[in-house]
């Protein structure tokens, strides 16, 4: 059965500056969420949050109906995985090597590494696309190639949550396409509970189960892409115009931004 996450009222913020307020997420199980908004509305603040790497001053995170604050850290690290933005390129370590730190959580006391652990490894290579170059350094990678073998790593936790926080930054088109549709994979052929930071509004629509939209630290829609991603929507979140448009081929809601973005948008 897939795994939920769910965040109830949560307020969060960094020392006295509130962030989040009021703030009530429930991922898809088995599904891929997208949190999207304007910068500084409070995305990763989120994420983090979800992930446990940020307590919330009030409000709960639950992981399959348990408290997150009670999961001790491997506890926690065996539920859900959280892949940050930005993470640092380790020199010297295979792909191979990088993935078995994803092992972490589920070795004994003395850190041997089993038999199942090698599978775990074997499995996220594998579905990941990265077994043909398990064997080269992550520093001589492309940005696409290294960024599947970062998913790979928290995929060898085998977990039932997966938190991405902007898994697409600094890749070209291909490799922001090649992502996402492992993303997407992700949660339909293995089940797993996808939630993710996204700036691209289209590719949010044309991957997700559920958009939630951020807004000053408080969520301002939450749904299917077609019922959040609306004109009126939008450009209360980003006061901006948009256009929104059907594509084509697959029917999901396209947005077509038109005129300038309203003076308060540009000074904030």
């Amino acid at each position: 059965m897939p795994s939920t996450l769910v965040a109830d009222s949560v307020h969060a913020g960094y020392d006295s500056a509130p962030v989040l307020r009021d703030v009530s997420v429930d991922l898809t199980p088995g599904g891929v969420t997208v949190l999207v908004g304007p910068n500084g509305s409070g995305k990763s603040t989120l994420l983090r949050t979800l992930a446990r790497l940020h307590d919330p001053t009030a409000g709960a995170v639950t992981v399959d109906g348990e408290d997150a604050g009670r999961l001790r850290g491997r506890e926690l690290a065996r539920r859900l995985a959280f892949l940050p933005q930005g993470s640092p390129i380790p020199a010297g370590l295979t792909v191979r090597e990088l993935v078995g730190h994803g092992r972490y959580a589920h070795r004994g006391a003395l850190g041997r590494v089993r038999a199942h652990d090698h599978d775990a490894v074997d499995w996220a290579l594998e579905v990941t696309g990265t077994t043909a170059f398990a064997g080269r350094h992550v520093d001589g990678l492309s940005g696409g190639e290294r960024q599947r073998a970062w998913i790979a790593m928290v995929l060898a936790q085998q977990t039932g949550v997966l938190l991405l926080d902007e898994p697409t930054t600094y890749l070209d088109l291909r490799y922001q396409v090649e992502v996402l549709a492992l993303v997407r994979s992700l949660a339909d052929e293995h089940g797993i509970t996808v939630g993710l930071v996204l700036h691209d509004l289209n590719q949010a629509a044309a991957y997700a189960d559920q958009v939630v939209v951020l807004s000053d630290g408080t969520v301002l829609a939450s749904g299917t892409p077609d019922q959040v991603l609306t004109g009126a929507t939008i450009e209360t979140a980003f006061g901006l115009p948009v256009h929104v448009v059907a594509h084509p081929l697959t029917g999901r809601p396209t947005c077509l931004p038109y005129g300038s973005p309203a003076p308060a948008a540009m000074a904030s």
